[in-house]
């Protein structure tokens, strides 16, 4: 993660804007000693964290908004050091410099872009955990007429993808940073040709961090067209075995298993896999149901304010309910008047992690608001019924 350790800090008055970033406030950790920078950067807005040492700062990217590619944050950063005079004695930031990355930024999207506008123009094929991103490539190459989601949370996988995008002049990718079990939820019904999951984790002591899950495969075949295929690769023989049980836990299904078959492209690691003799198994989930419209509705709205002392009498508290949680993280100062609060919530094994910036009598949730899934909506609610207790 990009970095920079300093001494002397001088922070500015805000908000300042150097170049293309504003630096909006500062926020002030109660009983705790870290601070939060909020920045703006073109539409992202995101969170600068600067955390004290015994003899010196570490400032790096709040791990909650931190954006992608990682070329934005180390802008950012290096940015607001020169405004903070900061004198510097190590980072980690390479030369900022343009790069291919930089320009296939367009090709990399929130998920509110998804959530807003999901593209249809196209037939659509969903890559989750695109890795190196060679498979990916492969396909988006071979079939231009095809609209290519690759869905990855490992941001140094992202900007390897991004470069090669633009190296190789496709336009038919789009790539997400994101959870792809919550991406499912808003993708429309019945438009998807293939799902490809390739060598996922097999997270074999935390089963509950796979991808494939009952309600992922149910998921999957409400976006697949009839006829289209969810197709899992994998080297481990834990994860086949897992799977093709939850396959078959459906009520119809209609599987393609296979050993030891070459695929069009494999990847460094498939290669290194096969070098060492370890066998490879696919999965091949045809649909065969037509599915019902997609309705997608969440007012993330908060109808009143909440005072300081209930804020504080809340913080380090978790809620657990029948399939959601919300738990209290900390509490921030920026100025008299408002504050700011890092809490999680909704599904315990897919949460969303955010801010409430709280003015006044105004609660908003910072840098934007929850994905409206079916936990989320419910823990909003509960959020807004324990402020007013």
């Amino acid at each position: 993660m990009p970095h920079i350790a300093a001494k002397n800090i001088q922070l500015p008055a805000f908000p300042i804007k150097r170049g293309e970033f504003e630096y909006l406030w500062k926020a002030q950790a109660i009983y705790a000693k870290e601070q939060l920078v909020a920045v703006r950067y073109k539409e992202l807005a995101f969170l600068l964290e600067i955390k004290p040492k015994k003899d010196h700062y570490i400032i790096k990217a709040d791990k909650v908004t931190r954006p992608a590619p990682t070329f934005i944050v180390k802008e950012a950063l290096s940015n607001f050091c020169e405004a903070a005079r900061c004198q510097r004695l190590y980072d980690n930031l390479s030369q900022i410099k343009p790069s291919h990355t930089q320009k296939a930024q367009g090709f990399l999207k929130g998920i509110d872009y998804f959530i807003n506008d999901f593209p249809k123009d196209k037939e659509v094929c969903i890559e989750v955990g695109f890795g190196s991103g060679r498979h990916l490539l492969y396909q988006a190459k071979n079939n231009p007429h095809i609209l290519f989601i690759g869905i990855e949370v490992h941001k140094p996988s992202i900007e390897q993808l991004l470069g090669q995008i633009a190296l190789q002049k496709l336009d038919n990718i789009l790539v997400v940073d994101y959870d792809a079990r919550l991406f499912m939820e808003f993708v429309p019904s019945n438009i998807v040709g293939t799902i490809f999951v390739h060598f996922p984790i097999p997270w074999d002591k935390k089963p509950h961090r796979r991808v494939i899950s009952k309600p992922f495969v149910q998921e999957a075949k409400r976006v697949l067209k009839p006829g289209s295929i969810l197709e899992l690769r994998t080297d481990s023989i834990n994860y086949f075995e897992y799977a093709l049980e939850v396959f078959l836990d459906e009520k119809k299904a209609q599987l393609e298993v296979t050993k030891n078959i070459a695929p069009p492209v494999s990847s460094k690691y498939e290669d290194r896999w096969v070098r060492l003799g370890k066998d490879i198994y696919d999965i091949r989930l045809k649909n065969l149901e037509n599915s019902k419209e997609l309705e997608l509705e969440g007012d993330f709205s908060f109808q009143s304010g909440v005072k300081k002392e209930r804020l504080i009498e809340l913080m380090g508290q978790t809620k657990v309910y029948e399939d959601f949680f919300i738990h209290f993280q900390k509490l921030y100062s920026i100025d008299e008047k408002r504050n700011l609060v890092e809490l999680s919530f909704g599904s315990f094994d897919r949460p969303e992690h955010k801010y409430l910036l709280i003015d006044v009598n105004t609660i908003r949730y910072f840098p934007k608001q929850p994905i409206p899934s079916r936990a989320n909506k419910k823990a909003h609610i509960k959020i807004e019924e324990l402020f007013n207790v």
